[in-house]
């Protein structure tokens, strides 16, 4: 069975921010919950990127607040 998008981008969050996956719900903010920062950020969505094979847009990653944005955005992206 394939990871739907909210898994893969789950594991992503996992390996590049170091924190629990039982921390990581569709409600928890990227910067305050998860701690990531500016650079944790850019990171983030290039990994994405190259996970998914999307061009995520700079305009588009500034408005990902929580997990659920991300997940939503790429969910988009890939229709």
């Amino acid at each position: 069975m394939a990871e739907n998008t909210f898994e893969i981008v789950r594991r992503t969050l996992v390996d590049q921010l170091n924190v629990d996956e039982g921390e990581i719900t569709l409600e928890a903010t990227i910067n305050e919950d998860l701690g990531a920062d500016s650079l944790d950020a850019v990171e983030l969505i290039m990994s994405l990127e190259e996970e998914f094979g999307l061009t995520i847009e700079a305009d588009a990653a500034e408005g990902l607040k929580t997990v659920g944005d991300v997940v939503t955005l790429i969910d988009s992206l890939k229709a």
